[in-house]
């Protein structure tokens, strides 16, 4: 054996070494994420028990309700008074409309703003 074939064969001494390291260190690694999630989990407090848990309603499951809702209307400015601002309007309640069908658009309109219909022309 040569000079030239000992330097070539000494740096793959270090590459096999770092070849056999680097799983190892995976593996430790991965064994310490498990040791800290058992950690974290055993500081948890414990799972509900099945008294618990939510219940039904005394009346049963409750259901979807469908029903068509009109705004209040928007208090009207006084002569000579001031606009109301926004924060002044507060939440606006909705309730039941007295016609309880479902609206439908007109015909040839597009049914909602830029919904890419024709439109009423």
């Amino acid at each position: 054996m040569n000079t030239a074939s000992q330097q070539l064969a000494a740096p793959s001494g270090l590459l096999s070494l770092g070849l056999f390291m680097v799983p190892v260190l995976l593996v430790i690694i991965l064994g310490g994420s498990f040791w800290l999630g058992a950690r974290v989990k055993s500081r948890e407090s414990d799972r509900p028990r099945p008294e618990e848990q939510p219940h039904l309603p005394p009346g049963g499951a409750v259901h979807e309700i469908r029903e068509h809702r009109e705004p209040e209307e928007v208090p009207r400015t006084p002569d000579g008074g001031r606009p109301l601002t926004p924060y002044e309007l507060t939440n606006m309640q909705t309730r039941a409309s007295t016609d309880q069908k479902r609206p439908r658009w007109s015909r040839g309109s597009s049914g909602s703003f830029g919904g890419g219909g024709l439109g009423a022309h």
